[in-house]
């Protein structure tokens, strides 16, 4: 990560511009068990349209000054030069410094690659859709993709060097009917529409047989797949572990209503390196077939992320809940305070799903809060978890 070490450091006063970049408040760290200052300051930033926030603290004798990690903007060289930028705002003497911005490696075309935001707001489609969810290299999504033109095709990947691999041969092959997103696809479908999709591959998921809880499949996760599948649409299972495919059996045995097709060894047109190792190693793979019978009614999420009071903040960081309050589906967590100016500064949280916890800052001016770099994703979660928050900040 991008930081600088000064061993002198001269205070900034805000807000106030260096080389293009607007430093707007500073905010330090209120130590609530104890209440002493620590050496911790968040410093707002906006630069090229972006907003974020830097972290400022000790470090021996000298003082740090990095990206905030959960406020981290792309390209990273505009964090660079925010960094640079302060230190030269400041006349600081530097001992240490990786903020260079000489390269002029230039950034890979990624116009299939969406956040999440995109799903959010702005993806509609006439087309069949289909969803492969964890697709490894590419080489099944990327076989369906060619074989089905006329399908838009959604993968959901986490691991960074598979999306960039497979979005590699997207470019070679001159593919144009799949969007990639690296996301938790247990979140992901909440902002699918209802009876929208054709079929969804799980093709050899992560067993985590020493953390269950992690799995992919789950009873919210079937149910969520069967809101999004139209009728006769497919939720696929593919997978080489006996206890995995005994598990997704056993959920999806318990269903009220179904039908499943399970097969054993059978060939696809298309297998991974992997699966044909295990096959010449005499291993066996099993798939697993629900097929959606049903319509289900369409969602509609509040998006509502307000919060109808204002708050005396100077009041509220010294008493407010120092543990997680852990709930049934949701979790919220206040890390941290933050003083910027009279009642008002930056609160830290981590909220949301036990899978996908997000990381956050409200920010408070006058006793008003908002979210700092705009309002969360609005999954069932998060939604939940904002309310819990209104009920903490905005009580009577």
């Amino acid at each position: 990560m991008p930081h600088i070490v000064f061993n002198q450091h001269h205070k900034l006063k805000t807000p106030t511009s260096c080389d293009g970049v607007l430093f707007t408040f500073i905010a330090q760290s209120y130590n609530f068990t104890s209440s002493v200052r620590k050496t911790e300051y968040k410093v707002g930033v906006k630069s090229d349209d972006k907003e974020f926030l830097l972290t400022l603290k000790q470090k021996d004798d000298n003082v740090m000054l990095k990206a905030d990690k959960p406020t981290r903007v792309t390209p990273i060289s505009i964090v660079k030069h925010a960094l640079n930028a302060y230190a030269k705002a400041t006349s600081s003497h530097i001992v240490f410094s990786n903020t260079s911005n000489d390269s002029h490696k230039v950034e890979p075309q990624r116009e299939y690659l969406k956040e999440i935001e995109y799903f959010v707001n702005e993806f509609d489609t006439n087309k069949e859709i289909q969803i492969e969810i964890g697709f490894g290299s590419g080489r099944h999504l990327i076989h369906q993709a060619k074989a089905n033109p006329e399908v838009q095709f959604i993968g959901l990947e986490i691991h960074t060097p598979s999306i960039e691999q497979m979005l590699k041969q997207v470019k070679l092959q001159n593919i144009t009917n799949i969007l990639a997103v690296n996301y938790d696809a247990r979140l992901f479908m909440e902002f699918i529409k209802s009876n929208s999709v054709s079929k969804i591959f799980v093709h050899f998921p992560v067993p985590w047989d020493k953390k269950p809880h992690r799995r992919v499949y789950s009873n919210e996760f079937i149910n969520e797949a069967l809101r999004i599948l139209r009728v006769d649409g497919t939720l696929e299972l593919r997978t080489d572990s006996r206890k995995y495919f005994d598990y997704c059996v056993d959920l999806l045995t318990h269903l009220p209503q179904g039908k499943i097709t399970i097969d054993i060894n059978k060939d696809l047109n298309v297998s991974s390196k992997y699966e044909d190792r295990w096959k010449k190693q005499g291993k066996a793979i099993y798939d697993v077939i629900l097929q959606c019978q049903q319509n289900d009614e369409a969602i509609n999420l509040d998006k509502d992320f307000s919060f109808p009071k204002a708050i005396d903040f100077d009041k509220f960081k010294k008493n407010f809940p120092q543990k997680a309050l852990v709930e049934e589906d949701f979790v919220v967590h206040i890390e941290d305070v933050f003083d910027i100016e009279p009642n008002g500064g930056l609160i830290q949280i981590t909220f949301g799903s036990f899978n996908k916890p997000l990381n956050k800052y409200l920010y408070v001016k006058q006793g008003k809060i908002n979210y700092f770099q705009g309002n969360p994703i609005p999954t069932s979660a998060n939604i939940k978890a904002h309310q819990k928050l209104k009920e903490i900040l905005c009580h009577d």
